[in-house]
Protein backbone atom coordinates (compact mmCIF):
# COMPACT_ATOMS: atom_id res chain seq x y z
CA UNK A 1 0.00 0.00 0.00
CA UNK A 2 1.28 3.47 -0.88
CA UNK A 3 2.31 5.56 2.12
CA UNK A 4 0.35 8.69 2.96
CA UNK A 5 2.32 11.61 4.35
CA UNK A 6 1.15 14.84 2.73
CA UNK A 7 -1.11 15.65 -0.21
CA UNK A 8 -1.24 19.06 -1.88
CA UNK A 9 -3.96 19.53 -4.46
CA UNK A 10 -6.90 21.50 -5.74
CA UNK A 11 -9.89 19.96 -3.95
CA UNK A 12 -13.00 18.88 -5.84
CA UNK A 13 -16.34 19.91 -4.29
CA UNK A 14 -19.12 17.31 -4.22
CA UNK A 15 -21.78 18.87 -1.97
CA UNK A 16 -24.26 16.00 -2.17
CA UNK A 17 -25.48 14.11 0.88
CA UNK A 18 -25.76 10.31 1.12
CA UNK A 19 -23.40 9.47 -1.74
CA UNK A 20 -23.58 5.68 -1.59
CA UNK A 21 -21.11 3.11 -2.84
CA UNK A 22 -23.25 2.30 -5.89
CA UNK A 23 -22.94 5.94 -6.94
CA UNK A 24 -19.19 5.81 -6.32
CA UNK A 25 -18.76 2.64 -8.42
CA UNK A 26 -21.93 1.14 -9.94
CA UNK A 27 -22.62 -2.57 -9.54
CA UNK A 28 -21.85 -3.51 -13.16
CA UNK A 29 -18.17 -2.76 -12.55
CA UNK A 30 -17.78 -5.14 -9.59
CA UNK A 31 -16.81 -8.16 -11.69
CA UNK A 32 -13.09 -7.54 -11.31
CA UNK A 33 -10.97 -8.37 -8.28
CA UNK A 34 -8.18 -6.09 -9.50
CA UNK A 35 -7.68 -2.83 -7.65
CA UNK A 36 -6.59 -1.00 -10.80
CA UNK A 37 -8.61 0.24 -13.74
CA UNK A 38 -11.72 1.34 -11.84
CA UNK A 39 -10.92 5.05 -11.82
CA UNK A 40 -12.42 5.56 -15.26
CA UNK A 41 -15.76 4.35 -13.89
CA UNK A 42 -15.71 6.39 -10.67
CA UNK A 43 -19.11 8.12 -10.32
CA UNK A 44 -19.90 6.59 -13.72
CA UNK A 45 -23.61 7.43 -13.81
CA UNK A 46 -22.91 11.06 -12.90
CA UNK A 47 -19.86 11.46 -15.14
CA UNK A 48 -21.19 10.01 -18.39
CA UNK A 49 -24.38 10.14 -20.41
CA UNK A 50 -26.02 7.01 -21.90
CA UNK A 51 -23.75 7.26 -24.95
CA UNK A 52 -20.63 7.25 -22.80
CA UNK A 53 -19.86 10.92 -23.33
CA UNK A 54 -18.66 13.06 -20.43
CA UNK A 55 -21.28 15.26 -18.78
CA UNK A 56 -19.55 18.60 -18.85
CA UNK A 57 -20.89 20.12 -15.66
CA UNK A 58 -20.00 17.16 -13.41
CA UNK A 59 -17.19 18.27 -11.15
CA UNK A 60 -14.61 15.61 -12.06
CA UNK A 61 -15.12 16.32 -15.77
CA UNK A 62 -14.15 19.97 -15.34
CA UNK A 63 -10.55 20.69 -16.33
CA UNK A 64 -9.67 22.35 -13.02
CA UNK A 65 -10.67 19.24 -11.04
CA UNK A 66 -9.67 16.37 -13.35
CA UNK A 67 -6.38 15.77 -11.55
CA UNK A 68 -7.60 16.33 -8.03
CA UNK A 69 -6.31 14.25 -5.11
CA UNK A 70 -8.76 15.63 -2.52
CA UNK A 71 -12.54 15.36 -2.44
CA UNK A 72 -14.77 17.56 -0.24
CA UNK A 73 -18.02 15.66 0.20
CA UNK A 74 -21.49 16.03 1.65
CA UNK A 75 -22.72 14.28 4.78
CA UNK A 76 -22.80 10.48 5.12
CA UNK A 77 -20.34 9.71 2.32
CA UNK A 78 -19.87 6.05 1.35
CA UNK A 79 -23.16 4.70 2.68
CA UNK A 80 -24.91 1.70 1.13
CA UNK A 81 -23.34 -1.68 0.41
CA UNK A 82 -19.92 -2.56 1.78
CA UNK A 83 -18.11 -2.94 -1.55
CA UNK A 84 -14.36 -2.44 -1.30
CA UNK A 85 -14.38 -1.48 -4.98
CA UNK A 86 -15.51 2.01 -3.88
CA UNK A 87 -12.17 3.03 -2.32
CA UNK A 88 -10.38 1.13 -5.11
CA UNK A 89 -12.10 3.36 -7.68
CA UNK A 90 -11.36 6.55 -5.75
CA UNK A 91 -7.70 5.62 -5.36
CA UNK A 92 -7.32 4.58 -8.99
CA UNK A 93 -8.71 7.97 -10.04
CA UNK A 94 -6.13 9.65 -7.81
CA UNK A 95 -8.16 10.57 -4.72
CA UNK A 96 -5.99 10.23 -1.59
CA UNK A 97 -8.13 12.18 0.91
CA UNK A 98 -11.90 12.55 1.34
CA UNK A 99 -13.24 15.19 3.74
CA UNK A 100 -16.79 15.07 5.08
CA UNK A 101 -18.82 15.48 8.24
CA UNK A 102 -19.56 11.73 8.39
CA UNK A 103 -18.85 8.43 6.65
CA UNK A 104 -20.44 5.00 6.64
CA UNK A 105 -18.37 2.85 9.02
CA UNK A 106 -17.37 0.08 6.60
CA UNK A 107 -16.42 2.52 3.84
CA UNK A 108 -14.46 4.61 6.37
CA UNK A 109 -12.40 1.61 7.49
CA UNK A 110 -11.92 0.37 3.93
CA UNK A 111 -10.38 3.72 3.01
CA UNK A 112 -7.60 3.31 5.56
CA UNK A 113 -6.94 -0.23 4.32
CA UNK A 114 -6.45 1.06 0.77
CA UNK A 115 -4.29 4.14 1.29
CA UNK A 116 -7.01 6.80 1.43
CA UNK A 117 -7.35 9.21 4.35
CA UNK A 118 -11.01 9.91 5.27
CA UNK A 119 -11.23 13.03 7.43
CA UNK A 120 -14.24 13.86 9.61
CA UNK A 121 -14.78 17.54 10.40
CA UNK A 122 -17.53 19.60 11.98
CA UNK A 123 -19.92 21.05 9.40
CA UNK A 124 -18.63 24.60 9.82
CA UNK A 125 -15.07 23.61 8.98
CA UNK A 126 -16.11 21.24 6.18
CA UNK A 127 -18.13 24.09 4.66
CA UNK A 128 -15.10 26.39 4.73
CA UNK A 129 -13.17 23.82 2.73
CA UNK A 130 -16.12 23.32 0.39
CA UNK A 131 -16.06 27.07 -0.30
CA UNK A 132 -12.33 26.87 -0.96
CA UNK A 133 -12.85 23.99 -3.37
CA UNK A 134 -15.55 25.89 -5.28
CA UNK A 135 -12.99 28.58 -6.10
CA UNK A 136 -11.26 26.16 -8.45
CA UNK A 137 -7.73 25.90 -9.80
CA UNK A 138 -6.09 28.59 -7.67
CA UNK A 139 -7.37 27.10 -4.43
CA UNK A 140 -4.83 24.58 -3.13
CA UNK A 141 -5.33 22.54 0.03
CA UNK A 142 -2.53 20.71 1.82
CA UNK A 143 -3.41 17.68 3.95
CA UNK A 144 -0.65 16.63 6.34
CA UNK A 145 -1.29 13.38 8.17
CA UNK A 146 1.71 13.52 10.51
CA UNK A 147 0.60 16.88 11.93
CA UNK A 148 -3.11 16.14 11.41
CA UNK A 149 -3.57 19.49 9.68
CA UNK A 150 -5.27 20.88 6.61
CA UNK A 151 -3.75 24.09 5.29
CA UNK A 152 -6.21 26.33 3.46
CA UNK A 153 -5.32 28.64 0.53
CA UNK A 154 -5.30 31.65 2.88
CA UNK A 155 -2.72 29.94 5.10
CA UNK A 156 -5.08 29.16 7.96
CA UNK A 157 -4.98 25.69 9.52
CA UNK A 158 -7.76 23.23 10.32
CA UNK A 159 -6.81 20.31 12.54
CA UNK A 160 -8.45 16.90 12.50
CA UNK A 161 -8.55 13.78 14.66
CA UNK A 162 -7.58 10.34 13.49
CA UNK A 163 -7.20 6.97 15.16
CA UNK A 164 -3.51 6.61 16.00
CA UNK A 165 -3.23 2.99 14.86
CA UNK A 166 -4.84 3.81 11.51
CA UNK A 167 -2.57 6.84 11.23
CA UNK A 168 0.52 4.68 11.80
CA UNK A 169 -0.64 2.22 9.15
CA UNK A 170 -1.19 4.96 6.56
CA UNK A 171 2.09 6.71 7.30
CA UNK A 172 3.95 3.43 6.86
CA UNK A 173 1.86 2.05 4.00
CA UNK A 174 0.68 -0.99 5.93
CA UNK A 175 -2.49 -2.80 4.88
CA UNK A 176 -3.85 -5.91 6.63
CA UNK A 177 -1.59 -8.30 4.71
CA UNK A 178 1.52 -6.22 5.32
CA UNK A 179 0.67 -5.97 9.02
CA UNK A 180 0.39 -9.75 9.15
CA UNK A 181 3.68 -10.25 7.30
CA UNK A 182 5.49 -8.13 9.88
CA UNK A 183 4.79 -11.06 12.24
CA UNK A 184 6.18 -13.60 9.75
CA UNK A 185 9.01 -14.81 12.00
CA UNK A 186 6.62 -15.46 14.90
CA UNK A 187 4.12 -17.19 12.59
CA UNK A 188 6.86 -19.38 11.11
CA UNK A 189 8.22 -20.24 14.57
CA UNK A 190 4.73 -21.27 15.73
CA UNK A 191 4.15 -23.39 12.63
CA UNK A 192 7.50 -25.18 13.02
CA UNK A 193 6.91 -26.00 16.70
CA UNK A 194 3.28 -26.99 16.07
CA UNK A 195 4.12 -29.42 13.29
CA UNK A 196 6.90 -30.95 15.40
CA UNK A 197 4.29 -31.67 18.05
CA UNK A 198 1.62 -32.82 15.56
CA UNK A 199 3.62 -33.95 12.50
CA UNK A 200 0.65 -35.66 10.83
CA UNK A 201 -1.02 -32.26 10.36
CA UNK A 202 1.77 -31.15 8.07
CA UNK A 203 1.39 -34.07 5.67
Amino acid sequence: MEKFTEVMSVAAPLPLINIDTDMIIPKQFLKTIKRSGLGKNLFDEMRYDQSGNEIGDFVLNQAKYKNTNILIAGDNFGCGSSREHAPWALLDFGIRAVISTSFADIFYNNCFKNGILPIILPKKERDLLMDDALKGSNSILTVNLENQEIKRPDGSIITFDVDQFKKKCLLNGLDDIELTMKKFDKIKSFEDSYFLKFPWLGQ
